[in-house]
């Protein structure tokens, strides 16, 4: 079973400091964090320009593959724990209860500094946009040229990027029925129908016996 919360995090206009020498017309249109904004877009462009020079240059499969995947890997844990909460002040993850409940959580800042600065958000989404896109091109590329041992490669990074593009609008637009919501409602709706099966078929079975058992003569 699966819930979902929509939270808010702390007021963390203190964590960041006061901004003094920032006072210039300009200071909202810098990066506040560039190491972070660097590393957003590194990894996942790291990975498509990998992919795309192993399938120009015929590099082996495997060793792309793997390199691939780390970087693909490094941009998702980069992505989901680090640049969304320092860039635009939003976080989703999940966790399990102690009675075995996942529970998915989206979050959002509040305060002065809720969605962070204009050209901080334009890196954090265009890139978080951008790279699924620019993916699903490259999965009908690998498809319709027959390369399928490539196209498992680029479903993985499909999956990956676009799980971190579903969690980061969840955080921003709030709540919605989703898909979350429907594996759960689709779950409850199978095991509601199992159950109703296999009680209706013990019910016929016994009804069956009754009729068909011998009478017994006093």
């Amino acid at each position: 079973m699966m819930e979902d919360h929509q939270a808010l995090l702390m007021n963390t206009d203190g964590d960041e400091g006061l901004g003094f020498g920032e006072e210039g017309l300009d200071a909202k249109d810098r990066l506040r964090h560039p190491i972070v904004a660097f590393f957003h877009v590194f990894f996942r462009a790291a990975a498509i320009i990998v992919y795309m020079l192993c399938g120009w240059t015929g590099a082996g499969f495997v060793p792309s593959f793997v390199t691939v995947v780390i970087l693909l890997s490094l941009d998702f844990w980069t992505v989901k724990n680090i640049t969304g909460r320092t860039l635009v002040g939003l976080r989703w993850w999940n966790y399990v209860d102690d009675d075995g409940i996942s529970h998915w959580v989206f979050e959002s800042r509040k305060g002065a500094r809720a969605g962070g600065r204009p050209q901080e958000r334009r890196v954090f989404w265009g890139a978080l946009i951008l790279a699924p896109v620019v993916w699903f091109f490259l999965f009908m590329s690998s498809f319709f040229t027959f390369r399928f041992q490539w196209t498992i490669l680029v479903v993985l990074a499909m999956a990956l990027s676009g799980a971190n593009l579903y969690g980061y609008i969840r955080c921003k637009l709030g709540h919605k029925p989703g898909i979350a919501d429907a594996t759960g409602i689709l779950h409850s709706g199978l095991q509601n129908v199992i159950f109703n099966r296999a009680t209706s078929a013990t019910t016929t079975d016994a009804t069956a016996q009754a009729f068909t058992a011998p009478a017994h003569v006093v």
